[in-house]
């Protein structure tokens, strides 16, 4: 039998060799959603399904298994680095030692073709083709919270994938008081009579002047392009090849100035996570992040804690005017920031405003909620949707393609991922406030386009720990509490009650 540091060692030489496999597969991916033609999808997806089946049997292996109780029984001290990394692995073997082979490969090929379908749906706004498709995914994600087992409702075994130790309860249980609250914020701002035109960001933008005036603000926040790169996609995400190469992806529009500017904002707050995590965990069941609640948390703070708060701009608006002299020459700092802080119900979630969003996420909570206990069909998805949206927003989708097909992550069987964007806000505030507390000079660090302190607290705090902490755990220790919607809640009225005129 191996002793404790052979039994480690070679837990680390099996894991390694799964982090490049799964790292391949994620540039698959990666050129999956930017420039893969069309034609390619069938043979991609068997491609992935292949590389997904082999990790999946890595995962899977009884010697495996082996060393991970030989580890666990090895007495190690709780807070070490080896039993986070015995814990990390113990979660993966776990998962994979349920499901069965079949079930892994059908989940990869149906999630490539459904993608492929939906991107073509969305184009057309035709939900009738891609619902097949959809119905079979939550077929196939019913059967995995089956295999993996819940206590009491199939969303909390597959809400875990991505936000460990969370529960559909414990979503509700931060869901009802926050819908609760955000629908009367809403109702003040728009009783207030005070009206926000955003017509300044409704002219022509050429968009490769968009793209250097993003380029250039995130590289200033601190995103490397020696291992990172900025591209187009139908709909923008970040991807970690390796935290040695971390790609994020945008979307532009000619005529509306926010969508570029913001979204890449945001996915450089993710950028920013996976590019700060230990070099020592390269390889590791501890290269990967704390959860996906804690990674929103990065996108949100850097694309509106910093990039939609009033000292940014003081800073950087006139670097935006001498980019779009034309267009913002003569505008004052203070419409602007009022401009790209408009609340508004809207029918797209990536262009919400702050007040709004998380209700467009509580929706979907909801509907996926029905659709995997089977109290709602798929057939009924867009009738429930829109019925959604006019009862929280007081708006009705003009077509699907605003409405039920607008998100890809459903037809990519990302099932239970929804909530984690409304934790990352509530975390996103938590964290700031922190990082404040500790630097009182980070507001004005930002208004002169500095932004070291911030980042650098983050990586202290948040990046460079990577998977080893618990999202709770890794919470109260950057911020001495665990998860509050208290000071996000605190943050949004005094920001749009001063913008609004609010009592």
């Amino acid at each position: 039998m191996p002793d404790n540091e052979t039994a480690f060692r070679a837990l680390l030489d099996h894991m390694a060799v799964t982090s490049d496999l799964s790292q391949t597969m994620a540039v698959l991916s990666w050129d999956e959603n930017t420039y893969m033609p069309d034609g390619a999808a069938e043979a991609r997806g068997r491609q992935m399904a292949t590389l997904a089946t082999v990790i999946h049997e890595r995962l899977a292996d009884p010697a495996l298994a082996e060393l991970v109780a030989r580890l666990e029984d090895a007495g190690l001290p709780e807070d070490s680095v080896e039993a986070a990394t015995v814990r990390q692995a113990r979660r993966a073997v776990d998962h994979a030692s349920k499901l069965p082979a079949s079930l892994v490969e059908a989940l990869s090929m149906h999630g490539a073709r459904a993608r492929s379908v939906w991107a073509r749906a969305r184009q057309e706004s035709d939900f009738t083709s891609f619902a097949p498709e959809l119905a079979r995914m939550f077929e196939l994600k019913r059967e995995e919270a089956e295999v993996l087992g819940y206590q009491d409702h199939p969303y909390d075994a597959l809400h875990d994938l991505h936000e460990p130790g969370s529960t559909a309860a414990r979503v509700r249980d931060v869901f009802v008081p926050l819908r609760r609250e955000l629908t009367t914020l809403v109702a003040e701002i728009r009783d207030a009579g005070s009206q926000i035109d955003d017509a300044l960001l409704r002219q022509s933008f050429d968009e490769a002047a968009q793209e250097r005036f993003a380029l250039d603000t995130v590289t200033a926040f601190g995103y490397d392009l020696e291992h990172g790169r900025l591209d187009r996609t139908v709909h923008p995400f970040a991807t970690s090849l390796s935290k040695y190469d971390v790609r994020i992806t945008t979307r532009y529009q000619r005529h509306y100035l926010n969508t570029a500017l913001f979204g890449t904002m945001h996915e450089a707050g993710h950028g920013l996570y996976e590019q700060g995590v230990a070099d020592e965990y390269y390889r590791t069941p501890l290269e990967d992040t704390a959860s996906l609640g804690v990674h929103e948390s990065q996108s949100r703070l850097w694309e509106n804690l910093v990039g939609r708060s009033r000292a940014f701009w003081e800073g950087a608006f006139p670097r935006l005017q001498r980019t779009f002299p034309e267009q913002l020459g003569t505008v004052a700092l203070d419409p602007f920031y009022a401009a790209i802080n408009r609340v508004q119900p809207s029918f797209i979630r990536v262009e919400a405003d702050e007040v709004t969003y998380n209700l467009h996420i509580i929706l979907r909570f909801e509907l996926e909620l029905a659709l995997l206990d089977g109290s709602l069909s798929v057939a009924d998805l867009p009738e429930a949707w829109n019925h959604g949206m006019q009862e929280m927003f007081g708006i009705t989708p003009p077509d699907d393609a605003a409405g039920v097909l607008q998100d890809v992550h459903w037809s990519i069987g990302l099932i239970g991922y929804f909530p984690t964007y409304s934790l990352g806000n509530l975390i996103s505030v938590q964290l700031f406030d922190a990082a404040v507390a500790a630097h009182p000079h980070i507001p004005a660090d930002i208004r002169a386009g500095r932004f070291g302190t911030l980042l650098r607290w983050l990586r202290e705090n948040v990046h460079r720990h990577g998977a080893r902490y618990l999202p709770e755990e890794l919470l109260e220790r950057a911020t001495g509490s665990g998860l509050d919607a208290g000071p996000y809640l605190r943050y949004l009225k005094a920001k749009y009650g001063e913008l609004y005129g609010l009592s």
